[in-house]
């Protein structure tokens, strides 16, 4: 059974210091069960209900993209992380259930705009094409995250409950294809956003055509499609909206910088680092990493984060002597704080990532030289972060260099399992990092209650 439909949950207000809009809105709590959308004044409310949908998914989606891969040591007493570090993951895992829940809550919130909003009237034009073209990004993103990380998923299209409740699951290439006819909806409809605009929260927590494309580049970049990976991220990278932050600590250690492009806020009653205990159903990414420190980096990703190559980006974890006992190394990842501190918030996508996909997608296409080339997007990267430059060599040395690349520029970030496994070489990888990794863990399982309540469902291989 897809659980958003059964349960009801509390949707909260995205606190976003210069979004006007959103302050201005007081509190409210709904219930996805019972979400209104009959009149103009009913919109707003519900929109903030989908950001705050993706908000849910955030977390989780950090956790599997780092925590199943090479990136983490457990260092404390929860089962879900200890699997996750061990890689002895079973489908009863916590944070295996949490971004199920939180991707078809994004989904269930995205379907009903989609049918209730076209038959509301006295909604200006302009406001409905907006939040429709919303909610089909969302719902492309959720799904998009969901097939990479579970496989076949039920592709669900409605509010209907008796139907979702028995949705088999969809085959990847027709999720795929729902995602990319999503993303190109909606960048129809989404509002414009130029060079020179100095509201780098409102371009960061808002939906745009540009962070649209990033979307869509990083969608072609997974599916090998190289020309429109390098198109694309050359349109968002040309377009001048979002800017790299001259200090990569500023990344580390701020909200909403000028190169964020889609980044969820948080406030001081919801903050991620709150309600970590796996009991209470909190993944709060402060709490597991600098807190608790129920998983600290492993020796591996330290190792390279304080190379010469990685440069000023190892202020992406700190060191404390004080921490050394035991398997502790002494190292902390410091780029998710508390409710208090300036770098709360959760980045699903940056520039950065932009030069990093139009350097792979060149690559892959031989185009390794000159200012149109791989070597001179690492550089660019290279350059902010005060390290050596890449040198001029050959196509399989400078996609070990992107791979190498990524791992010093979006470490924690929740991108290298899904890295490893689009590129092929999480076996490789994976199997040198530790003994337990099998093939099954290309994919995570589906949740064993979702199994269990909704017949139509099948385990994937292994678990």
């Amino acid at each position: 059974m897809i659980r958003f439909i059964r349960y009801s949950i509390l949707i909260g207000l995205i606190s976003l210091a210069s979004c006007q809009e959103v302050l201005d809105t007081k509190p409210v709590a709904l219930l996805v069960d019972d979400l209104v959308l009959n009149e103009p004044n009913d919109v707003q409310p519900v929109r903030i209900g989908l950001y705050s949908a993706l908000r849910s998914m955030a977390a989780p989606n950090m956790i599997a993209g780092d925590f199943t891969a090479d990136y983490i040591l457990h260092n404390g007493t929860f089962n879900d992380y200890r699997e996750l570090a061990t890689k002895q993951i079973t489908a009863t895992n916590g944070a295996i259930d949490a971004l199920w829940s939180g991707m078809y809550r994004t989904v269930y919130v995205a379907n009903f705009i989609l049918e209730k909003l076209p038959q509301v009237t006295g909604v200006p034009d302009a406001t409905r094409k907006r939040v429709l073209a919303e909610a089909r990004f969302m719902r492309g993103w959720a799904n998009f995250i969901g097939t990479f990380t579970y496989g076949d998923i039920p592709q669900v299209t409605s509010i209907d409950q008796a139907t979702n409740r028995t949705i088999g699951r969809t085959a990847r290439a027709t999720i795929l294809a729902s995602v990319l006819a999503d993303y190109q909806a909606a960048l129809t409809d989404l509002p414009d956003v130029t060079a020179g605009s100095t509201d780098v929260t409102t371009n960061a927590a808002y939906l745009n055509k540009v962070n649209c494309r990033a979307a869509l580049a990083r969608y072609y970049l997974y599916l090998k499609n190289w020309a429109q990976a390098e198109q694309l991220a050359t349109l968002v990278i040309s377009a001048g909206v979002y800017t790299l932050e001259p200090n990569f600590s500023d990344i580390v250690l701020k909200d909403f910088t000028h190169e964020s492009m889609l980044e969820v806020g948080y406030n001081l009653t919801d903050d991620p680092g709150t309600g970590a205990d796996p009991v209470t159903g909190g993944l709060g990414l402060n709490n597991l990493l600098v807190s608790r420190r129920e998983v600290i980096p492993s020796n591996q990703v330290v190792v390279l984060l304080n190379s010469t190559e990685s440069g000023t980006r190892n202020t992406t974890i700190g060191f404390n002597s004080q921490n050394l006992r035991g398997s502790d190394n002494g190292w902390t990842v410091l780029k998710y704080g508390t409710a208090s501190e300036d770098n709360n918030n959760i980045v699903l996508m940056r520039l950065a990532e932009m030069y990093l996909i139009r350097a792979e997608a060149r690559a892959q296409q031989g185009k390794l030289t000159g200012t149109t080339g791989a070597v001179a997007d690492l550089n660019v990267l290279r350059t902010r972060a005060k390290a050596p430059a890449v040198a001029v060599a050959a196509q399989a040395t400078i996609l070990l260099a992107v791979e190498q690349e990524r791992v010093y520029e979006l470490a924690f970030e929740g991108q290298r399992w899904y890295d490893l496994v689009r590129t092929g070489r999480d076996q490789a990888v994976m199997s040198a990092f530790s003994p337990n990794w099998n093939v099954r863990y290309e994919l995570w399982p589906i949740p064993q209650q979702e199994i269990q309540q909704n017949p139509s469902l099948t385990q994937n291989p292994g678990y």
